[in-house]
């Protein structure tokens, strides 16, 4: 099936960068895409081409993190999260590499069903409907964890806001 395995290649620097996202650990995201265009192109005839192949390569991705996450519970190894794939042109500078350390260590704290539903819709771009479909979960429920995550990370990176209280 030659325009399946077309647009699974293209696909496949938008899979390293949502690996990297998920692992925190760039020999375990390139493990985890192998992993994940071995089982897609393996069970290619259970795809159904009535939509983008995207979330479905997504919803692959991601069993198979989730699986490896059970496996590896027992030892869990404490990494950093690295967000860029490529070095900027010219240096951050320090405040904005401590804010990029610091939003990123946050996002490694969220729960995993926060991070994975964020990172499908902020960092690969996908629609609401993709995500929730990448992720098998209605829409509304996507919605709420992505607000939930949105929501965790402020508190988080900027700590505690104002409190407003209802005046009489």
């Amino acid at each position: 099936m030659p325009g399946f395995l077309d647009d699974i290649e293209t696909l496949v620097p938008a899979l390293r960068r949502y690996a990297r996202a998920l692992t925190g650990n760039a020999d375990r995201a390139d493990d985890l895409v192998q992993d994940c265009l071995e089982r897609a192109i393996a069970k290619q005839s259970l795809w159904r081409p009535i939509g983008p192949v995207r979330p479905w390569l997504y919803r692959i991705m991601i069993n198979l993190h989730r699986n490896d996450h059970r496996r590896r519970r027992g030892s869990p190894e404490p990494e950093a999260l690295e967000l860029l794939s490529v070095e900027p042109a010219s240096p951050a500078t320090q405040g904005a590499r401590l804010a990029l350390a610091e939003t990123a260590a946050a996002l490694d704290r969220l729960p995993a069903e926060q991070r994975e539903a964020l990172l499908l819709v902020a960092l690969e771009g996908l629609s609401y409907a993709e995500a929730a479909g990448a992720l098998d979960i209605p829409v509304g429920t996507l919605m709420s964890r992505i607000s939930r995550a949105r929501e965790a990370l402020r508190a988080m990176v900027d700590g505690p806001g104002p409190r407003l209280r209802s005046v009489k």
